[in-house]
């Protein structure tokens, strides 16, 4: 089991844990070749080895110093409905995306991966 206490550790300013930067995130998915196939060629991220331990389907993803793994629901009916629009107190991951030719940020919704992608223009 691991402590969730800090006792011994310096704190961060504001009293929290000096974190350094986002590991990653996984995301529970209906597809993991729908998933694989978005995060790679419309995101760009490329996947990495995972240990060969885990006796599940997924894969681990890297690009951006952003690791993403994926995780195939064992019932992916069992998930939650697809989404078609964006909730802002729903559970998301969001990049910016900003170059010649697009200044947006890309929300995207974990449940409704490899089916829905929203753009929404950026604010700034």
């Amino acid at each position: 089991m691991v402590s969730t206490t800090a006792a011994g550790v310096n704190k961060a300013q504001g009293g929290g844990l000096p974190l350094s930067s986002l590991n990653h995130i996984s995301v529970v998915c209906r597809s993991l070749e729908s998933s694989l196939a978005f995060y790679c060629d419309v995101l760009g991220f490329f996947p990495i080895r995972r240990p060969g331990s885990f006796d599940f389907d997924g894969a681990w993803l890297f690009n951006f110093g952003i690791g993403i793994h994926l995780l195939q629901a064992e019932d992916p009916e069992s998930l939650p409905p697809m989404k078609t629009e964006i909730d802002p107190k729903d559970n998301h991951i969001s990049f910016t995306v900003v170059n010649a030719v697009y200044c947006c940020l890309l929300w995207i919704v974990p449940a409704s991966i490899g089916r829905l992608v929203v753009l929404t223009t950026a604010d700034t």
